[in-house]
């Protein structure tokens, strides 16, 4: 069973909640995690990036989408939704929608902000959006992972999220990780529940 974490990470935070998600769904028996990212976008005309990034992860296929088991998208938030790269690669998701290839796998978005009360949620919702429109179960963190009650940075019953910092420099609270990982399984145990395999 494959799950894949497809993200757009500028600055490395939501690339760091990717690999922690991806070691929870590994630690569920027979599940895989497959992580791939989206190139950035030009503000002025459709560039093109060559089809294997110079270092990280791959850059996701239509194919990676079709072919998964579950997924976990991740974006950072920028002005309360999610970053236009991960949206540009998801509108051009229609063949996909139109065959119905994603009807009834399990999802959940993640994301990171810059400020403690930056978006979080309205993030984690926007990414849901397109997820719902292919029929996809969205699931969540539920309240029996303690940490959603002890955190004082990011976490949300919504998915998981991260307060990163202006620049980056807050370190990912104990809270942040644990939420991360517990997603990773609670994606990949629904997968196997719901028979996507």
């Amino acid at each position: 069973m494959k799950i894949l974490v497809l993200y757009y990470s500028r600055h490395g935070t939501i690339r760091e909640m990717a690999r922690l998600i991806a070691r929870g769904i590994e630690e569920v028996n027979g599940a895989e995690a497959v992580i791939r990212t989206v190139p950035s976008i030009s503000t002025v005309c459709e560039a093109t990036e060559d089809s294997i990034p110079a270092d990280g992860d791959p850059y996701a296929s239509l194919e990676d989408l079709a072919s998964c088991d579950g997924l976990a998208l991740g974006s950072p938030t920028h002005f309360g939704n999610m970053a236009s790269p991960l949206k540009y690669f998801l509108d051009q998701t229609v063949p996909l929608w139109l065959e119905g290839a994603l009807v009834g796998k399990p999802a959940m978005p993640f994301t990171a902000t810059a400020s403690l009360h930056g978006g979080q949620e309205t993030t984690l919702i926007s990414c849901m959006l397109p997820l719902l429109h292919h029929g996809m179960v969205i699931c969540g963190l539920p309240y029996t992972n303690p940490e959603l009650n002890t955190t004082s940075s990011g976490g949300t019953p919504y998915g998981p999220s991260r307060h990163a910092g202006p620049r980056g420099e807050n370190p990912t609270s104990p809270e942040e990780r644990q939420l991360c990982l517990a997603a990773g399984r609670r994606l990949a145990e629904l997968a196997l529940k719901l028979g996507c395999a």
